[in-house]
């Protein structure tokens, strides 16, 4: 798996040139060691992680056979060795993930090797994880199982007189209580005028009745992420609180009706925003229907109105329109899907229908 993605990469570089990837999630991507600290080189011949002292043991047994793996004191003067070693004489780089300042040393110690950006190594990486493997895919399904079961647990526990935080805790723990490497982002949890904020942060706003309250949480398994929103109500709703809930869900379920291999991401966007434009709420979704999910929480392509970016099998990309009203309250609900031969799977199982607590 980890040697046909190092292959790709061999094959889409120039005689005597290498990759050299800082990012992290690329770097866990290539080589199988998911820690911040590392930097792998890929060049024609070879392929190697550079790790310090306190990663060196743990690379090792996490990379296997996959590539060699390099105790490092200093990163770039023992990449820049290695590099005349083999006789390259140009290394691309990450544009995305190499600041302007980490370029200047890199030229500086790597004296007399072209540093170019003109292989956009991040779009060649970033095609090669839109696509995930069963294994890849697995995982993902694994940390949606504990996302689905930590809606089932925290829903019994949202009530009147609670904080946003104390049920953000409380959903948090269970989660890692359920084998959770961590949370897949910072959990949201906001209630009343609150969950007018779409990326609300939980604070020490009391739970009303009456309130609508927007959780946005997810898992971490492997390394991989999931990511899903539920909204419910406390006590009771109006009718206009019903009405913005109904038109979310129906948006939401026709974008999964019509999520299919082939399509244009930016299609799938259309179809949920006209439905929330058409029921008079247009301006109150502000942002894209959804996102791909991996190693990171935010991953290309995305169902918004500017990706032109096909869907193909393997993908696994979030669905989640909502409504924003200022100053009164917002609706969003979020799925996961996995793009299939046919269609799409859902692989987000909690309930969707308007819940009164």
């Amino acid at each position: 798996m980890i040697a046909g993605r190092i292959e790709k990469i061999k094959s889409a570089l120039p005689k005597k040139a290498a990759a050299l990837i800082t990012n992290e999630a690329d770097c866990f991507y290539l080589s199988g060691f998911n820690k911040s600290e590392g930097m792998v080189l890929i060049t024609e011949n070879s392929a190697a992680l550079y790790v310090d002292f306190r990663y060196i043991e743990a690379a090792k047994a996490a990379c296997g056979d996959n590539m060699e793996v390099l105790l490092t004191y200093s990163f770039l003067k023992d990449i820049g060795e290695r590099l005349k070693t083999e006789g390259v004489s140009t290394v691309f780089v990450q544009s995305e993930h190499v600041t302007l300042a980490l370029k200047k040393s890199m030229e500086d110690r790597f004296e007399g090797i072209n540093v170019s950006c003109e292989l956009d190594i991040d779009k060649l990486v970033g095609d090669m994880r839109a696509v995930k493997n069963e294994y890849e895919i697995s995982l993902i399904k694994s940390a949606q199982g504990i996302t689905d079961r930590a809606f089932t647990y925290i829903k019994e526990r949202i009530s009147a007189g609670r904080t946003e935080r104390e049920v953000a805790l409380d959903l948090e723990f269970f989660m890692r209580k359920e084998g959770s490497e961590g949370t897949a982002f910072d959990t949201i949890c906001v209630s009343g005028r609150n969950s007018s904020k779409p990326h609300g942060i939980p604070g020490d706003k009391v739970i009303e009745k009456g309130d609508f309250v927007t959780l946005d949480f997810g898992a971490a398994v492997g390394g991989y992420r999931s990511d899903m929103t539920r909204t419910v109500a406390v006590g009771s709703v109006t009718d206009k609180m019903r009405k913005v809930y109904n038109t979310v869900l129906e948006a939401q379920e026709a974008a999964l009706a019509a999520i299919k291999p082939g399509m244009v991401c930016k299609d799938a966007d259309k179809i949920a925003r006209d439905i929330i434009d058409n029921a008079g709420f247009k301006g109150a979704f502000g942002h894209s229907l959804g996102h791909s999910v991996g190693i990171d929480i935010h991953e290309d392509p995305s169902f918004s109105a500017r990706c032109e970016t096909l869907t193909k099998p393997g993908m696994v990309i979030t669905v989640e329109p909502g409504i924003y009203l200022q100053n009164e309250f917002g609706v969003r609900i979020e799925d996961m899907i996995i793009v299939t031969e046919n269609g799409c799977e859902d692989i987000t199982k909690s309930d969707k229908e308007l819940i009164v607590l």
